[in-house]
């Protein structure tokens, strides 16, 4: 097993990562859905993103949808991370 399935796998039996479902696969990430001002203030820009091992969901590329706690996501674009093995999915909701 990989060093950072390890690092996953130990987030998850903590309570740390969120159960997502890719294409009837259950996976666990990290998901983030941080809030951020936009336009001056004027509005909140939600800006969710999973990071995962690579290794747990080979496929994931534009255009594939996910749930996280029951609401329907989009992968915007994929991005791999450091050496390839993490990776960073950046999502719109529908």
């Amino acid at each position: 097993m990989a060093f950072i399935e390890d690092i996953y796998d130990a987030a998850a039996r903590s309570n740390l990562l969120t159960r997502a479902i890719v294409g009837g696969t259950e996976v666990m990430v990290d998901f983030r859905a941080p809030d951020e001002d936009v336009l001056d203030g004027l509005g909140v820009s939600r800006n969710h993103t999973i990071r995962y091992p690579v290794s747990r969901l080979p496929n994931l590329t534009a255009g594939n949808t996910l749930e996280i706690a029951g609401q329907t996501y989009r992968v915007r674009e994929v991005t791999a991370m450091g050496d390839g093995t993490e990776a960073r999915a950046s999502l719109t909701r529908l």
